[in-house]
Formats: structure tokens, C-alpha cells, sequence
């Protein structure tokens, strides 16, 4: 089942994206109890769910889809959490910048970071060029979104735990323009690197949340991203380091997973900081994974006078 968060109209509402069109789930829904968004179902159970499912055998009316405006299938997280690192070649294309071995599963951990929600977006929506870099990137990523409560779960567990995938585009600035006139101190070049991330609309998520039932192993996918119809990025999650389920388990024994959090596990090889090949403003960005769509955006002008706190005009 794919389920989306869109704007219809005036409301903004939660549907099952299907061959013939979108089943709206509010509307549809004839319990006392109507679930007004993906996270209110996934907060509800498996119960919940079940229902939802129901409807695209009972359901008489669709909507075109392209007669909606797609949110991301949670619009603000409660938690968007990111992975550094988790495919062997694309360590070996950022060379010691990143830190590790070209094979680090039985030395090291995954490398998480949070993001804001902000920079949570959709599928069709322009990407905001940051006012503080020169440059900006793109990265497919698997994502998975919390269905249920995670705190300290095994691996041999992690995937009960997942409610379905998107697609996303960790899309970064890879260079910071407040680095002019600055005294070096220990750590500038890591917290420059995360500060690259937190951009708003940095995390495009979509184009729906495909749930875990259609897709039985998350680590044999085929990905690929491409930048105005030339493919940039082509691997499968199967070349991860560590698996969907390692890492729900590993993020849940640092922080209690709830409904709606989204954890995206990492890109492959082929960014553009590889070869310094960095997007231009206008640029159209797709995105795919297997069985679940394609995510697609544009990355807006760049503007035309920078953020330099530390450059006196």
C-alpha cells in the first residue's frame, strides 16, 4: 500500500495512491473515528492500518493525482535522522574526509546525525539554495519511517519496528561561506560538514511511504539518481555497510524511535563532491527506487548576496 500526505483544496489530508488514482482516507473512512494523517494511523496500530487497507476494496470515489500537491508523507518529523558513511565506495570517493576504513562493519558503528524538520520536503518542489554556500550536492538515500515505539530492540527485531520506505535526497551544501577570515579551531571542518545538512528543504522525502508489507528485504533494491536525465548515481542497497535493520536497532539504543521518525541510511557512490561536479540552480534532480516511485525536485537561484559574517563590506 502507498500512502500519501497531499493538499486538496484547502485541506491538507492522507490518501492510498493506486493504479485508477488516490483513495482519500478521511473521506472514505465511515468510523465515528476518521484518521486525518499518516501519523495519526501509525500512532493507532496495526488496527488502524487494517482499515486503511480495506478501503481500496471499498472505496467508490478517486482523485487524479494531478489534482493534489504532495507533502512529505509526514510533513514535520518528530525526528529525521541521517547516516554518514554506510556504502564502502562512496568512503572511498570522499577519501580520509569521512574517517574510515574502505570496510568499517567489524571495527566500527553507524554514524548518525539528526536534522531539523524544516528541512523536511516534498516531491515537485524547488529545493531553496542555502545563503551561506557556494555549493550544493545531491544523495539518493533509502529511508525507513518508525511505525511503533524503538527503544533497545535487536537487530533480529529492528524491521518489526519499520512501517514502510520512501525515497530521499540528502541533498547537502558542501561548503560553507562563513569559513572567510575565520580562526581555525578543532572540529571547524565536521561541524561545517553538519551544518551543510540542516538547511531548510534539505531532505526531500516521497513521493509516498510505501509500506513495509510491499517491500519484504529493504537491502536488495536497485536506486538510482539522476540530474537533468544524466544518471549520477546508481548502486543498490545491498552494497549498505550496515542494514535497514542494524541501523533502526543501533538509533534506537541512542534515542527512543517513535511514529513517523524517518531514518535515512546513507548514500552510494557518485556525488558530486566526488568530482566537483556540484548542482547549478535550475537543475532537475529524479530520483528512484525500486518499488517505490520517483522523487523529483529543481534546486531554486542561488542568491545573489551570500551569508559572510565575518567579512566587513
Amino acid at each position: 500500500m502507498k500512502l500519501a500526505t497531499y493538499a486538496y483544496g484547502t485541506a491538507i489530508t492522507c490518501g492510498i495512491v493506486t493504479e485508477k488514482g488516490i483513495i482519500d482516507i478521511r473521506s472514505s473512512c465511515t468510523g465515528k473515528v476518521r484518521p486525518h494523517s499518516i501519523k495519526e494511523i501509525l500512532i493507532r496500530g496495526d488496527a488502524c492500518l487494517d482499515m486503511v487497507r480495506e478501503l481500496e476494496h471499498t472505496a467508490q470515489n478517486v482523485i487524479d493525482p494531478a489534482d493534489v500537491r504532495f507533502l512529505p508523507p509526514v510533513p514535520r518529523p518528530g525526528k529525521l535522522v541521517a547516516l554518514a558513511g554506510n556504502y564502502t565506495k562512496h568512503i572511498i570517493e570522499g577519501g580520509a574526509k569521512l574517517g574510515l576504513s574502505d570496510s568499517p562493519r567489524t571495527t566500527t558503528v553507524p554514524r548518525p546525525f539528526l536534522m531539523p524538520s524544516t528541512a523536511a520536503a516534498a516531491t515537485q518542489t524547488e529545493i531553496p539554495w542555502p545563503k551561506y554556500s557556494d555549493e550544493v550536492d545531491y544523495e539518493i538515500e533509502l529511508a525507513v519511517m518508525i511505525a511503533k515505539p524503538a527503544k533497545c530492540v535487536c537487530p533480529e527485531d529492528a524491521l518489526q519496528y519499520a512501517a514502510g520506505y520512501c525515497i530521499a535526497n540528502d541533498v547537502s551544501a558542501r561548503s560553507v561561506t562563513f569559513r572567510d577570515n575565520r580562526t581555525p579551531r578543532p572540529w571547524d571542518e565536521f561541524f561545517d560538514w553538519l551544518n551543510g545538512k540542516w538547511s531548510d528543504g534539505f531532505l526531500p522525502l516521497g513521493p509516498w511511504l510505501t509500506t513495509a508489507d510491499e517491500i519484504p528485504n529493504p537491502n536488495s533494491l536497485d536506486m538510482e539518481l539522476t540530474v537533468n536525465g544524466r544518471v549520477r548515481q546508481k548502486a543498490s542497497t545491498s552494497q549498505m555497510i550496515f542494514s535497514v535493520a542494524e541501523i533502526i536497532s543501533f538509533v534506537s539504543h541512542l534515542m527512543t524511535l517513535e511514529p513517523g521518525d524517518v531514518i535515512a541510511t546513507g548514500t552510494p557512490h557518485g556525488v558530486g563532491m566526488a568530482t566537483g561536479e556540484f548542482l547549478r540552480p535550475g537543475d532537475r534532480i529524479e530520483c528512484r527506487i525500486e518499488g517505490l516511485g520517483m522523487l523529483v525536485n529543481t534546486l531554486g537561484p542561488k542568491p545573489e548576496q551570500l551569508y559572510r559574517p565575518l567579512v566587513v563590506s
